[in-house]
């Protein structure tokens, strides 16, 4: 009588069904990361443990802390960005009318579709200095050519720049379910109190987007510091390595040169610092949920 009560319960049918899910997150994701650990504790021939030996070496490497600083600077400068973009994308398309909203949405949904490497390669052929569609439009202005990927600080610029045009649209899609879902007699209130455009946005449409906001945030960071694509097509980490990205110089020390266990403490090396910060987003993210319910 017990046991049919227990398979009664809605937790536990909602945990059977979500079993096969369970099982394939733990097959792809759990075992690989658990995997990784491992060999990021083992020496190049993962003949021995060696404990952190891996990470001191990488810190000790004025090239690996040059590889964090690029990935920090990536990765928030465009984040920052798609957040911006998208949400102001969002806003705008918020206001169109249904039936010419589906085709701007289609249009400004492609770069998010393209698979990442076409798309890339794409960005590619216009910031080569050969024939760069983009410095002859620059040239045929007046304006001077640019060296895109030929000097260290325009090729950061270009890497941000094609993660920004990939994954704007995905906030834009995120920010705008969000938008629709805000009840307009908010708006009317706040209009009837005598509030301004930018007050309703600051006081009524942030504060009820603030959990979106805050895990389309999230999923965008983990996502773009573990960006590979764009960086291994563009630059391939030059020039002289000063545009590697995490994925990039993992695959460069741990497939490239052979060295297995550290390129797996390179991948591993922002996961405390990325769990940590979804740990108090997400605690945010529910603490306002129990305050809404």
């Amino acid at each position: 009588m017990t046991l049919q009560r227990f398979a009664r319960r809605r937790s536990t049918i909602a945990f059977l069904m979500a079993l096969p899910l369970i099982a394939v997150i733990a097959g792809l994701v759990a075992w690989p990361a658990g995997y990784a650990i491992y060999l990021s504790t083992l020496n190049r021939r993962m003949t021995s443990f060696i404990g952190l030996g891996n990470f001191e070496i990488l810190l000790d490497s004025e090239t690996f802390r040059m590889v964090i600083w690029q990935s920090c600077i990536f990765a928030i400068t465009a984040v920052v960005l798609k957040a911006l973009l998208g949400f102001w994308l969002a806003h705008m398309l918020h206001h169109i009318p249904t039936k010419g909203q589906r085709v701007w949405r289609g249009m400004l949904l492609l770069p998010w579709v393209v698979p990442p490497a076409l798309s890339t390669l794409g960005w590619w052929w216009m910031f080569d200095p050969s024939y760069s569609s983009l410095n002859w439009l620059l040239t045929s202005i007046g304006a001077p050519a640019v060296p895109w990927l030929g000097e260290p600080g325009w090729a950061r610029a270009s890497v941000i720049i094609v993660n920004v045009w990939a994954g704007t649209p995905f906030f834009m899609i995120m920010y705008l379910a969000a938008l629709k879902s805000v009840p307009d007699q908010l708006y009317e209130a706040a209009a009837i109190d005598g509030a301004t455009g930018w007050q309703g946005l600051r006081f009524v449409t942030l504060p009820m987007m603030r959990n979106i906001i805050s895990i389309t945030v999230l999923f965008s960071l983990i996502v773009t510091f573990a960006n590979y694509d764009i960086v291994r097509v563009l630059t391939n980490g030059g020039p002289r390595d000063l545009t590697h990205v995490f994925a990039s110089y993992a695959f460069q020390v741990g497939v490239l040169s052979g060295n297995i266990p550290r390129g797996a403490a390179v991948s591993l090396f922002m996961f405390p610092l990325l769990a940590i910060v979804a740990f108090f987003m997400l605690r945010g993210v529910n603490q306002r949920n129990r305050e809404m319910a």
